[in-house]
């Protein structure tokens, strides 16, 4: 009996083999290819703790994915591959303040949802249209709003997950009281948490040492966060393990009022030479986000820009075609320029938030470069459509090249900026012959996504990924950064986990791997188990 009837005859779901289906989830958003055994969509819990069984028993493995949006290779497994969005995608609840949902649901759906009551999930990320919650959850992940209100592992109230022994636990935080209860249990959950407490407790003061030193970050596990001496927190173990420890099945978010009026502060930036002295000017102003894109995002968004106006839905076609005119003049007059810098800034009424754009535009003015604040929610829809869909457009106008997100994430404080940027000019300055890259990203939490768009089929590209890969991630390193601000480790970046934490908490990261999923069961190859010779075989051969 092959492995397809064996799961058929034992969930109610779908099981799939076909060739145009194990293609189709063989890659995510990364540059990996990985061929699955069979996909499964399953239909409700019953079939989640089967499937969990079953793999246990059997040597096999699990990789749960969602959108499939994942740019790390965190989505895609050998064995079985578990699709989320079928029939987990339901909100089951959207209440004052939070917002009960199942993985699958799309952000795009769910912001519907909570918007509709008057709240906002606000740790979205520039994917927003496609990725799920789940995925969110998994990869701990972040966008344009972190500046003000922090990442998904911030939002997490309560997680529901099926662990090795195929059983689901409800996941909260606890009191003192409430933890000495569970370490007393005698159960496969107790022996969970007694664990985990004992690791976390006896190295307390170096796991609070080795959170690193930026505002945002998704590599390695979250232990810093766990317990505070007071509070013990699980859910913040599951938040961004990328599906290695355990299957969400359901997630309560906390949820925000957002404000309800917004203004954009646009900024030019011919050269990069005063790049961290704005940066450090505007922040003082507390924009709500502080976002950026480069000159080729803004080239790829002129040469497509049917796609970005379908995108946009303009209230008024005239109002957007002349909120044009002074790029179009900009353009013409200085050309395209290297960065452009996008600073939000919101209040209750529209005045409040035009007035502190204004004031701002005021405070940069000694840089003497170019700026203007929009005028309309069309005119600013524009540069967050760019901004927000420029990935998705390389994707799919790449030509022959294809997007290779594998130094994709960096992060370091922005005041090192003027210092970091010049030598991260100087590290991919070499490679220019043989790739162009897109700079965007959230500029005030000193966060870049470096896009590089390759031919995968060029063996000098096949060289060239491990060998910029380290030299990028070695300045990270040396600015006390991370690699991964919230994409994630998966593929790409596991193999480095290591070299960035150092050895001793690395241990206790697969220390930790080990107390959830002894068979590795979930996701293997990611995180603590990636090895740079798995990841490196497994780039797509084509593109």
């Amino acid at each position: 009996m092959s492995l397809k009837e064996e799961l058929q005859k034992l969930i109610a779901g779908e099981v799939l083999e076909d060739a145009e289906t194990l293609a189709k989830y063989s890659k995510d958003a990364s540059i990996y290819e990985i061929t699955p055994q069979v996909v499964v969509f399953p239909k409700d819990t019953d079939d989640l703790k089967k499937l969990v069984k079953f793999a246990s028993a059997n040597n096999l493995s699990i990789t749960v994915r969602s959108g499939g949006t994942d740019m790390s290779g965190g989505a895609v497994g050998e064995s079985i591959v578990v699709d989320m969005t079928k029939y987990f995608n339901k909100i089951k609840e959207v209440g004052e303040g939070y917002a009960i949902t199942q993985p699958g649901v799309f952000y795009r759906d769910f912001e519907k949802e909570t918007l509709a009551k008057g709240y906002l999930l606000p740790c979205y990320p520039a994917s927003r249209e496609i990725c799920t919650v789940g995925g969110m959850v998994s990869n701990n992940s972040a966008g344009e709003k972190t500046l003000s209100y922090g990442q998904t592992h911030d939002y997490v109230m309560e997680l529901k997950m099926i662990l090795s022994d195929g059983n689901e636990y409800t996941f909260t935080p606890l009191t003192k009281e409430q933890l000495g209860k569970k370490l007393s249990q005698k159960d496969f959950e107790g022996q969970i948490y007694k664990q985990v407490f004992e690791l976390i407790d006896e190295n307390y003061d170096l796991i609070k040492k080795a959170r690193p030193n930026v505002s945002k970050n998704s590599s390695g596990y979250l232990l810093w966060d766990v317990w505070n001496s007071e509070t013990f927190n699980p859910t913040q173990i599951f938040t961004g393990a990328q599906g290695t420890l355990g299957i969400v099945t359901q997630i309560k978010f906390r949820l925000i009022k957002p404000k309800k009026y917004s203004k954009l502060l646009i900024i030019f930036l011919y050269n990069l030479n005063q790049l961290g002295e704005v940066v450090d000017k505007v922040l003082e102003s507390k924009p709500e986000s502080f976002e950026s894109f480069d000159d080729q995002t803004t080239k790829f968004a002129a040469r497509f820009w049917m796609e970005i106006f379908k995108v946009i839905k303009p209230k008024n076609i005239l109002s957007l075609g002349l909120s044009f005119i002074p790029e179009i003049l900009m353009t013409l007059q200085y050309g395209f320029p290297k960065l452009i810098l996008m600073a939000e800034f919101t209040g209750d009424s529209l005045e409040q938030a035009d007035q502190k754009a204004k004031q701002t535009q005021e405070n940069i003015k000694a840089f003497h470069i170019q700026s203007r604040v929009t005028t309309s929610e069309d005119d600013a829809r524009k540069y967050w459509v760019i901004r927000r869909e420029s990935f998705n457009l390389f994707r799919h106008h790449a030509g022959g090249k294809h997007t290779a997100p594998f130094i994709d994430d960096l992060v370091v404080k922005p005041e090192v900026l003027p210092e970091f940027l010049p030598k991260l000019e100087k590290i991919l300055e070499p490679y220019k012959k043989i790739m162009i890259y897109t700079i965007a990203g959230h500029v005030g939490n000193g966060n870049f996504h470096i896009i590089p768009l390759v031919d995968l089929t060029d063996m000098k590209i096949r060289q060239a990924i491990p060998q910029l890969s380290k030299k990028v991630y070695d300045l990270v390193f040396e600015y006390k950064g991370s690699m991964a601000a919230e994409h994630n480790d998966g593929l790409v970046r596991g193999p480095y986990l290591e070299q960035m934490y150092g050895e001793d908490i690395y241990q206790l990261f697969k220390k930790l791997k080990s107390i959830f999923d002894s068979k590795d069961i979930f996701n293997p190859h990611k995180k603590v188990d990636a090895t740079f010779e798995y990841s490196l075989n497994h780039i797509a051969k084509k593109n």
